[in-house]
């Protein structure tokens, strides 16, 4: 007689593995907008690239994100409390790839950061900015989802939007929603 357990145990690993695969694959061909989330801790300014921000609700208004772990950047963001969401212009992109390396220079006076009177960092150069109170956050596996108040928006840059699609910036087919 043999034993099937680790047969089977391989086998749903290795469908675990494909499904995480194909689940990958497909959000990497889905386009989505790209945004740096700022906050300012008590060392200084943290942040980082996200394009997994969403509107949740209105009333109260409310946008979420997620992060991958809670610690660096998306640590201090989480323990900043308030923070800045910046949805960026197609002419932001090398500063999105600033805020996605680790190690790349954030927060330089070529950058063109200001802080708001609360002391939250933002773009104001950025196409829109939501200045946020972090409401709650719930793990999910390794990421931590964060659902955040919006305090204060602020319109800025007409630019079209910067999306990332298939792990490439590029820009929003702007002419297919003309009528």
């Amino acid at each position: 007689m043999t034993d099937s357990a680790p047969d089977a145990a391989a086998q749903a690993a290795s469908a675990e593995v494909t499904l995480a695969d194909e689940f990958k694959t497909a959000f990497r061909e889905h386009p989505a907008a790209v945004a740096i989330i700022a906050g300012q801790t008590a060392t200084g300014p943290v942040g980082l690239t996200a394009s997994s921000v969403s509107s949740v609700a209105v009333d109260p208004a409310t946008l979420s994100f997620s992060v991958t772990r809670a610690t660096g950047s998306a640590g201090g963001l989480l323990e900043a409390g308030d923070i800045t969401v910046n949805l960026l212009s197609l002419d932001q992109e090398t500063l999105a790839l600033d805020f996605a390396r680790s190690g790349a220079p954030r927060f330089t006076p070529e950058q063109g950061w200001e802080h708001f009177p609360t002391g939250e960092p933002y773009l104001p150069q950025a196409r829109e900015t939501l200045r946020c109170r972090i409401a709650s956050t719930v793990k999910v596996g390794g990421s931590t989802i964060v659902l955040a108040e919006v305090l204060e928006v602020l319109h800025g840059s007409s630019t079209p939007p910067l999306m990332y699609q298939n792990r490439r910036f590029g820009r929003l087919d702007a002419s297919s929603f003309d009528q």
